[in-house]
This record gives C-alpha cells, structure tokens and sequence, in this order.
C-alpha cells in the first residue's frame, strides 16, 4: 500500500502577498514559449491564422513567404519603448510592469493546397490575422448528389 501525504501549506498573511506582488518581475515569470499563441481555422475557400499578438504596431511585423515556409515575426524596438518613456510625466514611475512585448519569430509550412501569391494579412483588436487561400482545385464545394 502507497502513502500519499499533502502538507498543508504555511498560512502567509496579507503582508507576504502583497511583498511578492510588488516585488515580482517580468524576467521572474519568464514563459517557455517566445512566441505568441495562433488559431487555425479552415472554411472552404481558406485557411485563416489567428496570431494573438497584442498591443504592437502593424507596422512592426514582418510576413514573409520563402520555399513554402511562412514566417511571421515582431522584432521588438528599444527606440521606441523609450519614446514612450519620454512622453510621460516625470513624476510617474511604474510599480509594476507586466506587460511586456518581446520579438518573435513564427514559422509555418505551406503545402501544395495554399495559393501564396494571395496570402493576404490584417492587425486589428490585437489580432493578427492571415489569410491563406486554397488553390482552385482543393477548394471542396458543397455538392447535390441525385437519387436514381
């Protein structure tokens, strides 16, 4: 027979909690993933990539197309974080700072079903969204079979 113990976590008071909220740090919660996360969704006539990628400029992404790889990346600016800065009230500091937007980089392959010549891309509500078309000859239309 297996024992199986669960300590019972030590009590912190309010204090505690609000010491390590303060104190935390973006680098301290660091995420194994460095790269946003992507919806893929199929219609009949396209496959739609859903990229959460919040709070950046349209501008700053980069999508290319080469040899069937599709990449999508975001380089993060420095310059620009600091302009940011600089348009603040001198009196303001952060406490906190969660929110942190780092460079990525997002590949995926293409098959001989995508039409990459029409690869078409739009930014809005923090969503990037791709718009992968199928080639003529994939697109699988709904079709009436007769009763004889």
């Amino acid at each position: 027979m297996t024992t199986v113990t669960f300590k019972q976590p030590s009590l912190k008071t309010l204090d505690f909690f609000l010491d390590n909220l303060l104190n935390e740090t973006p680098a301290s919660k660091k995420s194994t993933f460095n790269f946003p996360p992507v919806n893929i969704v199929e219609s009949n006539d396209s496959y739609e990539l859903e990229i959460n990628a919040a709070g950046r400029k349209k501008e700053d992404f980069k999508i290319t197309v080469d040899k069937n790889i599709l990449t999508v990346s975001f380089e993060k600016n420095e310059e620009k974080n600091e302009e940011k800065n600089e348009g603040q009230q001198e009196n303001k500091k952060f406490i906190k700072k969660e929110f942190v937007i780092s460079s990525f980089k997002r590949s995926f392959t293409l098959d001989e079903k995508i039409n990459a010549e029409d690869i078409a891309a739009k930014y809005e509500n923090g969503i990037l969204t791709l718009t992968l078309p199928k080639k003529e000859e994939v697109k699988v239309l709904p079709k009436e079979i007769a009763v004889q």
